[in-house]
């Protein structure tokens, strides 16, 4: 416990701890896309332009292969920073816990097998709806029959995503629902200018107050869906939504749908919940009461830069990082200290 911090209401912890150490946990990983994070400036989540897309796919192929197969090498920034799902790899194995993958909307389908949802990616809200009314209706149906089936299969389900761009699309939804929402970003400078101009952009087109109506306008597939998955898995078992600020947005919506609070958690790193420039903590506590778990990976004792700069403020989260290493120290007993020896040996591997 030395390095969790519990924020929020942390009265249901104790039950959920006991869950993830005694129990079964499944790790469900839902790959999406937003063509929001084409706008250049908005995300790190890829070499360039063209190779965004193929993120997701990669990061699901990553986490069950240790190698991709849609692209050459694991995700990387243009300076060769990995993508966190090198965080999420090295906990799920180190603990044992199972996943699997879910495409949701992304634009590329990992070549592994997966649930597919029959969604459709989102568009560039700062030109266009993202999607129809009667496609987050789709996502929310069908993500409540995977959150249910998922539920059944385990006492905690962990629920981690991958969306290029995620991060203006969340915040635009956190603002439509009245929310005063600062946002994390993967770039340690974060673009707030950019991010607030293409979102008021997108606010403008807004005609209606129906939940799925603001989704439709101004979100992405990710967030109805796992919205959908958290309304019927928490009714089953314990949920932890393993994420940042896409999480916060998922929890907005889930909140004007539906979901049992009492089985509910959020889990994401300390880069996140102490980012200065965004407000994580609070604006989790201004949509629900439930326990916010943050855990600090000791990412900053790292030898190598490439994992220091996660506590530099690059990406910070995504993959379902934090949650994933809160649930594998639970589980295993493990410390930072433990957990970055596992994740610099994953490191070399991937190096050499």
């Amino acid at each position: 416990m030395e390095n969790f911090e519990l924020l929020g209401n942390i009265e249901p912890t104790e039950n959920f701890f006991e869950s993830i150490k005694s129990g079964k946990s499944l790790f469900a990983f839902v790959i999406s896309y937003t063509e929001t994070c084409e706008i250049p400036g908005i995300t790190f989540a890829g070499a360039d332009k063209n190779s965004i897309q193929f993120t997701p796919p990669a990061d699901a192929e990553y986490l069950h292969y240790g190698y991709c197969k849609t692209i050459d090498q694991i995700p990387m920034t243009p300076d060769g920073k990995p993508t966190p799902g090198l965080l999420t790899k090295t906990a799920l194995e180190s603990s044992s816990i199972p996943h699997l993958t879910i495409n949701a909307g992304s634009k590329i389908s990992p070549q592994l097998p997966f649930i597919e949802s029959g969604l459709s990616f989102g568009k560039n809200i700062s030109v266009q709806d993202a999607m129809t009314d009667s496609q987050v209706s789709h996502a929310v149906d069908f993500g409540r029959i995977v959150g249910r089936s998922l539920a059944s299969l385990t006492d905690c389900l962990i629920i981690g995503e991958s969306i290029p761009g995620g991060t203006t699309t969340a915040l635009a939804v956190l603002k439509a629902f009245g929310f005063d929402a600062k946002v994390s970003s993967s770039i340690p400078d974060n673009p707030i200018e950019l991010k607030n101009s293409i979102v008021e952009s997108a606010l403008k087109r807004i005609n209606s107050d129906h939940p799925y109506s603001i989704v439709a306008k101004v979100g992405d597939p990710m967030i109805p869906f796992v919205a959908g998955m958290l309304s019927s898995a928490s009714d089953v078992s314990n949920v932890m939504l393993a994420g940042g600020t896409q999480m916060a947005a998922v929890l907005a919506f889930a909140s004007k749908i539906g979901f049992n609070e009492k089985n509910t958690v959020i889990g994401t790193t300390s880069y996140v919940t102490n980012d200065q420039s965004a407000n994580f903590t609070e604006l989790v506590q201004k949509i629900t009461n439930i326990p916010i778990l943050s855990v600090d990976p000791g990412l900053k004792n790292s030898q190598h830069s490439g994992l220091r700069a996660f506590s530099e403020g690059f990406a910070k989260e995504g993959v379902g990082a934090g949650g994933s290493i809160i649930s594998s120290m639970l589980k295993t007993g493990n410390n930072s200290e433990k957990f970055l020896e596992l994740a610099e040996k994953e490191y070399l591997r991937l190096s050499t």
